[in-house]
């Protein structure tokens, strides 16, 4: 990305920051940053180049340039956290407009870009920043964890991205996560962030011929966020009543080879262990001895979809058939050992994994439709799976191809028709 503040918001040009994008690093004050911190699992894997060349090719290399010198003119507690809220939604926006091809020329010659809708560029990016922040030691008092986590909702969709007040707009409000599994392969993508940056803001004509906007977050695939409450912090404020309600919420990760599945059961409990998230932690639970995640409010073992499964799963069989998935894992009333069952739980049981497993993707699906039972019970609400994303060369020193973007596109293309029904 070239140094330009065109794809920036105007705040960013009142807080001063549209000049730090076009200087030197080297303007940055001295002794305002340290040596950083011993790296955790998921900042570690910045170690290898290939991180880099992702922000590069994607066209925000100017983030990681600029960040620590804007950090350095911060001389309040509230100026800091003016300026990490704007760098965020600065960050997310000019993902989003590359997604959508709305952005200059990154002037890379042919061949050595991206395509638009890749999701990796942002995640290595924020990384890279939080990286940065953790080396900040500004000569006032700041709470390190409180702004991390505003720069952290900021650069995911959670702040500044709000629904048009157009009359008679209907609102569709989606998620979807960061690349995850990594150590198989650095490479990975995640096709549900891809699908929230390329549908951020679209909108799309209904089945009953009625226009809806659909609005986007990346959540993190770390356990620790969502402890700490980044579902509830994205999806509360898109179920209370006002023009930033939503009209249908979807939850969206990725899933199973080949397919789509509509998940028509949310567990409310943690089982995956021994896979990690993405900062190598485990969830404490497993199939035979599942748990309940810190910070989770009250609410069923289990909770059934309520989008329209029927016209979804007719909505398209192109590419990737549509099926809706009925299956749980439940510990049965009165017993000790978890049961698969094929037609949904039965009575008095406890959740062990809903259609989606025991990970972050069954649980995004729980927290968020617990949320909406709570706040917005009429309002329609589940989980989609897409195929798993394929294509990526068999040389691991290539970042992309065209198999690899060709499947990239089809699911979010998939995606938005599946969005559309209703």
């Amino acid at each position: 990305m070239k140094s330009t503040t065109r794809a920036l918001p105007a705040f960013i040009a009142m807080l001063g920051l549209s000049a730090l994008l076009g200087a030197s690093p080297a303007h940055a004050e001295s002794g305002c940053l340290t040596a950083p911190p011993a790296p955790g699992v998921e900042q570690s894997r910045l170690a290898d180049p290939r991180t880099g060349q992702l922000i590069e090719r994607g066209g925000l290399l100017s983030f990681t340039q600029r960040f620590p010198a804007a950090l350095c003119t911060a001389r309040t507690a509230r100026e800091a956290e003016a300026l990490l809220d704007a760098w965020g939604s600065a960050l997310w926006q000019s993902a989003v407009n590359r997604a959508q091809q709305r952005r200059p020329s990154d002037g890379l010659p042919p061949g050595d870009g991206l395509a638009p809708g890749d999701d990796r560029p942002l995640y290595w990016a924020r990384l890279t920043m939080d990286t940065q922040l953790a080396c900040w030691q500004p000569p006032f008092t700041i709470d390190p964890d409180a702004l991390r986590a505003r720069f952290e909702d900021a650069s995911r969709g959670l702040t500044a991205n709000r629904f048009s007040t157009t009359p008679g707009l209907r609102r569709v409000f989606i998620s979807g996560f960061d690349p995850f599994g990594l150590d198989g392969d650095l490479r990975t993508a995640n096709p549900s962030g891809s699908a929230a940056l390329t549908l951020n803001g679209r909108r799309v004509t209904l089945a009953d011929g009625a226009t809806a906007e659909i609005r986007a977050v990346v959540l993190p695939v770390r356990y620790a966020d969502f402890d700490r409450g980044i579902v509830e912090r994205a999806f509360g404020p898109r179920m209370t009543a006002g023009p930033q309600a939503a009209d249908r919420i979807t939850t969206i990760s990725q899933g199973y080879p080949g397919i789509f599945t509509l998940e028509a059961w949310a567990g409310r409990a943690r089982s995956a262990d021994p896979y990690p998230d993405n900062e190598g932690a485990l969830s404490g639970g497993t199939y035979g001895h599942p748990v309940v995640a810190p910070g989770m409010g009250p609410g069923a073992e289990f909770i059934p979809t309520t989008l329209p499964v029927a016209a979804m799963t007719a909505a398209t069989r192109t590419p990737y058939p549509v099926l809706l998935n009925t299956e749980v894992t439940e510990i049965p009333a009165g017993q000790s050992d978890p049961v698969d069952r094929a037609d949904g739980p039965t009575p008095g049981s406890r959740a062990v994994a809903g259609g989606g497993g025991g990970y972050l993707s069954n649980e995004v699906a729980y927290r968020s439709n617990r949320l909406r039972l709570e706040l917005a019970p009429a309002m329609p609400g589940g989980h989609l799976h897409t195929p798993v994303l394929t294509g990526l060369p068999a040389d691991r020193t290539r970042l992309s191809g065209p198999e690899f973007e060709r499947n990239e596109a089809a699911i979010t293309a998939e995606i938005l028709t599946l969005l559309s029904a209703d």
